[in-house]
């Protein structure tokens, strides 16, 4: 199997294992997408594009920030909550972040680990 189709056979299986996501994407560091499943029905102008580099960007801010203020150890990740919903971001390695939508109702201790696992299985192998 192709590296792309284990990543993206990876992204499906976290999608499916919480019924409360509403999208994963995977990207890189410089924002581009890997492998998505996100929905049809994102917000008009959302796309996977515009989704990777906007992850890509918060995950930066997240690891300068931790850097700066010697939290201790790597980058791990950075939680975005809104009334609807909530974003969780996740290192996937030197390479990419791991960017998990959630509905307003998802269970963020679920996620967080399911999420934290996947991040550090596509992290390996990238």
């Amino acid at each position: 199997m192709a590296i792309s189709d284990e990543l993206k056979a990876r992204i499906d299986a976290l999608r499916d294992a919480i019924p409360e996501l509403n999208g994963v994407l995977l990207a890189s560091n410089e924002g581009l997408p890997i492998a998505h499943s996100l929905p049809h029905s994102l917000p008009s102008g959302v796309d996977p594009n515009r989704v990777a580099a906007m992850a890509a960007a918060a995950s930066g801010l997240g690891r300068r920030v931790n850097l700066s203020l010697s939290a201790g150890g790597a980058f791990g990740e950075v939680s975005i909550r809104g009334e609807e919903g909530a974003l969780f971001l996740y290192s996937a390695g030197a390479k990419a972040v791991l960017a998990v939508r959630s509905t307003d109702n998802g269970n963020a201790g679920l996620i967080h680990l399911e999420a934290r696992m996947a991040a550090k299985e596509i992290g390996d192998l990238l």
